[in-house]
């Protein structure tokens, strides 16, 4: 794909990303609500057949392994396990407002990380178009906003340690010069053998809805189905992070919570309110303005490579 202009690669990323985004949210749903597959199995069986997508591709010759020490790479999966396990417990003790509320605090706990650990420096207009976002995931949210000390700690270490999860993705890429399959490559199946020893703390593993109970072919397939799709969102996080930023994909993020509202709206007739509708207003306009800071910042930097003698 030497010959596609970088726009062009990105915004096939993002497009691979939001359609196989979109497709799982509503498949896994599905495995939920009408199977009862357990929530971090189907998670295990995602990043396996994840690995097992990333050796066809090195198969193929569609990239080189390159040596890494599993050292190298354990904080990486370590984190992976921790946002997980803490994103899950957070849904479970809170709200659906109370959760999404905490996922909108990912943004600018990043923006801290990279400031605080990588020496990072963001505009302030950058900083400040965080403000609409977080106000319009607010305004989607608040009448389900609940809080009790339990969820609290669990969406706090949800938060900080997703936030530390994206921030890695994109530092280990460049830390180890390896791009997104190769990096992915060593990451899912040490991070699919750790989910297998926490899996039976959570979830039952035999019998009657645990992930080798006794499920049907039409469920076997769909939850293979589901994985297929996640191969490709886990590979296209890692790429768009890999060759923009972990705050870009955190924006991504909430333009995919706009689409998959007003999706359900249009297409399920999911009732949205008022205050729903313009919490997406609101969220949709900062990042449109993050998008025009960030092509100016792009195009400022061009030129001054062009003055350059």
């Amino acid at each position: 794909m030497g010959w596609v202009p970088a726009q062009g690669r990105l915004a096939a990323g993002l497009l691979v990303n939001l359609s196989a985004s979109i497709c799982i949210v509503f498949l896994n749903k599905w495995l939920y609500v009408r199977l009862g597959f357990p929530n971090l199995s189907l998670t295990l069986v995602h990043f396996a057949i994840t690995w097992l997508g990333l050796y066809l591709c090195q198969a193929l010759g569609a990239f080189a392994p390159k040596s890494l020490r599993p050292a190298q790479v354990l904080p990486l999966a370590l984190s992976f396990c921790g946002f997980v396990v803490f994103t899950n417990l957070s849904l479970q003790s809170n709200t659906i407002g109370t959760y999404q509320l905490a996922k909108a605090m990912t943004t600018p706990v990043i923006v801290a990380i990279q400031s605080l650990a990588y020496g990072k420096t963001f505009p302030l207009r950058i900083k400040l178009t965080l403000v609409p976002i977080t106000l319009g995931v607010f305004l989607n949210s608040y009448y389900d906003v609940k809080f009790n000390a339990l969820g609290m700690v669990f969406a706090t270490l949800g938060v900080l340690v997703t936030s530390l999860y994206q921030v890695w993705v994109g530092a280990k890429q460049h830390e180890l010069q390896v791009n997104s399959m190769q990096l992915l490559y060593y990451q899912a199946p040490m991070s699919s053998a750790m989910l297998l020893f926490i899996i039976p703390f959570f979830e039952p593993v035999f019998g009657e809805g645990g992930i080798f109970g006794p499920w049907t072919l039409s469920a076997v397939i769909m939850v293979l189905l589901s994985g297929i799709i996640a191969f490709m969102v886990n590979l296209s996080i890692y790429w768009i992070i890999g060759n923009t930023s972990p705050v870009t994909y955190n924006m991504f993020g909430h333009f995919k919570f706009c689409i998959t509202l007003l999706g359900g709206c249009l297409l399920f007739k999911d009732p949205l309110s008022v205050n729903q509708g313009l919490g997406i207003l609101c969220t949709l306009l900062g990042i449109l303005a993050y998008t025009h800071f960030k092509l100016s910042e792009q195009e400022s930097n061009k030129s001054k490579l062009a003055q350059r003698p």
